[in-house]
Order: structure tokens, then sequence, then C-alpha cells
């Protein structure tokens, strides 16, 4: 079989599949994660292009995408200026993605790209949205594994609008649901919660997550914990209901309390001892508060970060390596 190349014109209209690859310090693995990328993209009839974005990685991850060889698919590099955050580096991507539809996928090949042609059979049957559902997450502990089904249960139970459970970034979006993704003005980005709010026709593939290919994972336990706080907040305000909810019932409480300590010393002479039982219920009441100015504290920050209209990031370079076309000469059976 032989191989010939050549450089076709470039039409952003032409552009059908963008695969958007955040990342920060991930010099390990893209090597082989462009690889694997570049053998599924090559073997479809679309036309492809892949979109990186750094997101201020302190090792050489930038300088390995740059030189990374030209392909069949369009190589576009996006530099952020320091490093904003993932929710901030996979909006870059959403903006700066050409295709009709868009697949977000991690670095860490823990999300395989060889679904990506099932993705796309998907929406070319008319889905806007197609959701990659984890069936088994390897690689990771019993406790992270609970904690995130307690969690997205907790999360839909609170918000309004239906996250899918064990669906992570790695999905297919539409250009019409990325067009209105790109349009909402809110600073404080919880995408999982962002992918699912537009609607539209979805659907969901399930799969096996590998563990990470090579590498330690840039998310710790405080961080899922923020990213979790983060969740709730930016799509509920069911939380601040709660709170008042649990005061009311609190003074209630207390209220009833004092007209038995009064009835018992007026009827029986009683006298209240209890100084532990008082400092037990002083001791809740404070912790209360504190944990209900706590989460208007939350509330109120969100507040203050959408007032000063900051930009979600700011792009230091952006470099393009034009795709080369491969037709396939088939050899002639004697």
């Amino acid at each position: 079989m032989d191989l010939i190349t050549s450089t076709p014109q470039s039409t952003e209209s032409s552009i059908t599949l963008s695969v958007i690859v955040p990342y920060f310090n991930e010099a390990e693995v893209l090597p082989k994660l462009h690889e694997r990328l570049v053998a599924v993209l090559d073997n479809m009839e679309e036309r492809c292009e892949i979109v990186y974005v750094d997101d201020g990685s302190r090792d050489n991850s930038l300088h390995i995408v740059e030189n990374f060889q030209s392909t069949s698919s369009i190589v576009r590099s996006l530099s952020l200026s320091r490093n904003f955050g993932k929710e901030s580096a996979m909006s870059a991507g959403l903006e700066y993605s050409r295709g009709e539809a868009m697949v977000l996928i991690d670095a860490d090949l823990q999300d395989p790209p060889e679904l990506i042609p099932q993705m796309v059979a998907l929406w070319r049957e008319g889905f806007d949205v197609v959701n990659m559902q984890r069936a088994h997450r390897h690689g990771e502990s019993w406790f992270k594994r609970l904690s995130a089904a307690a969690f997205y249960r907790l999360l839909n139970t609170l918000v309004k609008s239906t996250i899918p459970e064990n669906v992570g970034d790695f999905r297919l979006l539409s250009r019409r649901v990325v067009d209105h993704i790109n349009r909402l003005p809110e600073r404080n980005r919880y995408m999982k919660g962002i992918f699912s709010w537009p609607g539209f026709n979805q659907t969901t593939l399930t799969f096996d997550r590998d563990a990470r290919f090579c590498g330690e994972t840039k998310w710790n336990y405080l961080k899922l914990l923020g990213l979790a706080m983060d969740g709730i907040t930016s799509f509920s305000i069911r939380p601040l209901r709660l709170a008042t909810f649990a005061g009311a019932l609190i003074a209630a409480s207390a209220f009833f309390y004092g007209v038995v300590i009064v009835l018992k010393t007026m009827l029986w002479g009683d006298l209240t001892a209890g100084y532990p039982s008082l400092m037990v219920v002083q001791l809740a009441l404070g912790g209360i508060q504190l944990l209900s100015i706590g989460l208007l504290g939350e509330y109120i920050g969100r507040i203050f970060i959408e007032t000063k209209q900051r930009p979600l990031y700011l792009v230091q370079s952006i470099k393009e390596k034009p795709a080369v076309m491969v037709f396939r000469a088939m050899e002639k059976r004697a």
C-alpha cells in the first residue's frame, strides 16, 4: 500500500469534528495520546481538527504539542497565559474550535479515543449530546467511587436539571449546543452541569474507564471537595433554603423546650439542671450558625466574582499545523 500526501486548502466551514484536549503538566502521556488520536481520526471520513489547550503547564508539555508532526487532521495548540483551571481550559477549547461536533477528552488516556467513531455515528443519527458513562472506574479506590456516587445523588437532589451520574467531561457536543454554552456569561463554571443545562437530544454510551496511563492525578480530595461545592452552589439555591428550614426548626424546638422548662418549674418546682446539656446545645447552635454563614459566603463570593466581569482565561499564543491529506493507493490483486 503506497501513501501519497498533499496539503489541502483550509476552510473553517469544512471542519466536521473537533477533538478538544485540555492538559496541565502531561508531558509523559501526550505523545501516546496523540498517537492514538491520530490513528483513530486518520481512519474517519470526516475532516477533523485536534485542539490542544495548555492550561499553564510548567513542564515541557507545550513544547511537545507544538512539535507534533502534521497529520490528516489540523493540529491547533492553544496556550493560556497561566493556570486558569480545567473548567476555563475547556471553555477556551470550545470557543476556539470550528467543528460541527466537538469531543472533549482528557489527556491522561483514561477515556479511550477509540470510542470517538461511535460517538460521531450517534451524532449523525441526530443526537446533540453523547454522554459517556463509566460502567467501571479502574484504578480508583473504593472510597472515591463511593464518594462520587454519593455526590451525584446529592447534586441531582438539589439541582433542577439532571446531571448524568458517572459521566465526566468525555462527551460529544453538537455545534448548536456549544454555541449556547459559549454565550453563557457566567464566570464560575461547573462544566458538567453546563453541558447538561442546554438539553436538546441526548443519548448515553457506557464504557470501562481505564486507569491513568502514567503519572499522577492532579485532583486530590480537597480539590474534588471544592469542585463538588462549585457544582452545588453553581446550579442550586436549595442549600440556602435548607439552612433557613434548619434554623426555623431549631428555633421552634428551642421555644417549645423553653416552655416545657417554665411549666416544670412552675408546677413541680424542678430546677433545671444540666450544664453539660446546655453546652451541647450552645455548641450545636454555634456550629450550625457558622455553617450557614460559610454557605452564605460561598454564594456572596460568587456574586463578587461575577460582578468583576473578568475574562475566563487569557490566551498567550495560538499555533496551528495544517492537515496533510493521506491518499491510500490499494495494491491491485493479481
